[in-house]
Parts: structure tokens; C-alpha cells; sequence
């Protein structure tokens, strides 16, 4: 319940001329939540330097910090919680030539975590990758204006490594719920990691079909359209699968990982893996990868001597869910 008092942002000079929002202790929560990437992205501004640039002095203080995570926080689609984020976030003001403490002062209490809070943080799909640019413009080139009206509750991907360790075939089962009327379509955007391999074929399923295709062959990106069999209205449910099949053989090797990006909560996903028994690696271990770009929950995985392996998340989003492998000598 609001207490009637107008509150409004308090404007301080830095001393090379940009503005600072600094807050009244009775603030409320939506300006505090607003302050922040405001400062972030007026002190970024002021201090003449690129997301690039502040990442290169970041590192010579030997602070990891991703391009990816600093264009978060200025945006307002995250901000620094962790304690390796806030402690970034000390070397950070320095950089950018803020008074000590300055940012840190506009975060305010932690947001709520939970259910609640991530069905309101779904991401958009750039964001999801450090160097944004390339997915910007390969999107433009095909149309999934109703992706973001799809809910995804499920997912399951099943990865083929041939004997050659190369990628041999993803498949891919999504169930969706309409969020509203006349959605009929949604997306896919597949990373070879190396840049230079060929791009796999895209195939459809029984129940949907690929439209446009788009390719960036030097950043080793395609993005497709998956369109449904028909429009669905608002509650209705739909399972849409197809196929990723590499040239072969000899099969391109990637780089021996497989990243699946949420930009949203999803309620299950499951990853099934298949090596050839003939070629087993020698480790394979699940990690996440939060907003933050920080790695968490690493957990070694077993594989079977037949070449079986799968990692499952629940409740799991927005972020990044990674299997990566390891070969013997």
C-alpha cells in the first residue's frame, strides 16, 4: 500500500559533467528498480567506453565479468546479486570513474526469486548470446512475430555423435500453450559454435513445417521459422518436433558441447545424448550458465557403455542448460 508521499530522484553532477540518480532512503521499489541501469548506462555513456573495452580493463584487474552480463545490468533485464557480480561491480565504478559505491547504493534489496518473478523475466532471444549483434540481424531476415505469444512447457533434444566425434542429428520435441489467439509460429536459432562448418539441414516433423531460413556462415548462425499446422487460439497446446542433420560422414566436429538458451521458464527439459559405443568420452559433466554468465550446478554425468547419457532440468529459466564432454588422449 502506497503512503502518499511523492518521492522523487535526487540529480547529482559527477565531476566530468554526467548526471548520477541517487535515491532518498524512502524511495520506492519501482524507482530503485529503474535507478540502477539508468546510472549504469549514463556512467557507461560519459565514460566514452565500449561494453568491449570495459570488459578488456575489467580482466586486467582480473575480474571475469561477460559483455553479455554488463549489457544486462544496464538494460535493466538483470542486475548484480551474486557476490562475485557486486564485487565486479566495485572494479566496475572505478573504471568508469564513479565515486566508490555510487552503483552499488541504487541496487536496493534482492528481487524475489521463484516461479512469479521468472514468468515476468523472459529475455529476448539476442540477449542470450555475449556478441548480440549477429542474432540482431539474422532475425530480421524471417519473421516469429508470434514466438513470443507461445509458453514452452516442455522440451526434449536428442544429440547423435558420430564414431568420428563429430555432430551427427538433433532432434528436437517442444510442446507449446497459446498465450493468446492466432499464434503460428515459433523459432529456432541453432549456434555451430565453429564457425565455418556446414550448416546442418533443417527438417520438419509431422506436426509443423520450416519456413524462411536465414544463414550468417561467418558467425556460424542459422535461425528458421517452425510453422505450426494451424493457428492456435488462446489455452490450446501444440507438439512441434524436427531435425537437425549434419553432412556426413566424416561428420564436423563442434566444440565438443551442447548449449541449449531459455529465454524463458520452461517446465522440463531433457537431454538425451548418443555416442557411438565405439567412441565414448572420457568425461562429461552438466552445468548452468545465469544471467550473470556465471557457471553453477556442475555435475558429472555417466555414460552408459552402450553411449547413453541425458541431463534433465525442472522448473529451469531463464538461462542456459550445458552438456560438455571430454575426449581420451
Amino acid at each position: 500500500m502506497g503512503s502518499g508521499i511523492t518521492r522523487e530522484p535526487v540529480r547529482e553532477l559527477h565531476q566530468n559533467g554526467s548526471v548520477r540518480h541517487a535515491l532518498t532512503a524512502d524511495q520506492p521499489d519501482s524507482l530503485a528498480a529503474d535507478a540502477f541501469p539508468t546510472a549504469l548506462r549514463s556512467a557507461i555513456q560519459a565514460s566514452g567506453l565500449s561494453l568491449d573495452r570495459i570488459q578488456y580493463r575489467l580482466r586486467a584487474r582480473g575480474v571475469s565479468i561477460s559483455v553479455t552480463a554488463l549489457s544486462y545490468w544496464q538494460s535493466g533485464r538483470r542486475r548484480p546479486e551474486r557476490a562475485e557480480s557486486l564485487a565486479a561491480l566495485g572494479h566496475l565504478e572505478d573504471v568508469l570513474g564513479v565515486p566508490t559505491g555510487s552503483l552499488i547504493a541504487l541496487l536496493g534489496p534482492p528481487r524475489p526469486r521463484g516461479r512469479v518473478n521468472r514468468e515476468s523475466s523472459r529475455l529476448t532471444v539476442e540477449a542470450l548470446w555475449g556478441n548480440s549483434e549477429p542474432v540482431s540481424h539474422l532475425l530480421k531476415r524471417i519473421d516469429y512475430t508470434t514466438d513470443s505469444a507461445l509458453t514452452k512447457i516442455s522440451q526434449h533434444d536428442k544429440m547423435e555423435i558420430a564414431v568420428d566425434r563429430g555432430e551427427k542429428a538433433l532432434t528436437i520435441r517442444q510442446v507449446f500453450r497459446a498465450e493468446r489467439d492466432g499464434a503460428d509460429r515459433t523459432l529456432m536459432v541453432y549456434d555451430l559454435e565453429v564457425p565455418g562448418r556446414p550448416f546442418p539441414e533443417i527438417t520438419a516433423g509431422d506436426t509443423c513445417r520450416i519456413g524462411r531460413v536465414a544463414q550468417d556462415p561467418t558467425a556460424g548462425l542459422v535461425a528458421a521459422e517452425i510453422l505450426l499446422d494451424q493457428p492456435l487460439n488462446r489455452g490450446e497446446t501444440t507438439i512441434v518436433d524436427y531435425a537437425l542433420r549434419h553432412p556426413g560422414p566424416p561428420y564436423s566436429r563442434g566444440d565438443d558441447s551442447y548449449c541449449r538458451k531459455f529465454p524463458g521458464p520452461v517446465r522440463e527439459f531433457v537431454l538425451e545424448l548418443r555416442f557411438d559405443p565405439r567412441a565414448l568420452p572420457a568425461y562429461l559433466e552438466q552445468y548452468t550458465v545465469d544471467m550473470d554468465d556465471q557457471v553453477t550446478n556442475r555435475r558429472k554425468l555417466d555414460v552408459t557403455l552402450d553411449g547413453k547419457a541425458h541431463a534433465v532440468a525442472l522448473d529451469f529459466g531463464p538461462g542456459i542448460l550445458c552438456v560438455r564432454w571430454e575426449w581420451p588422449d
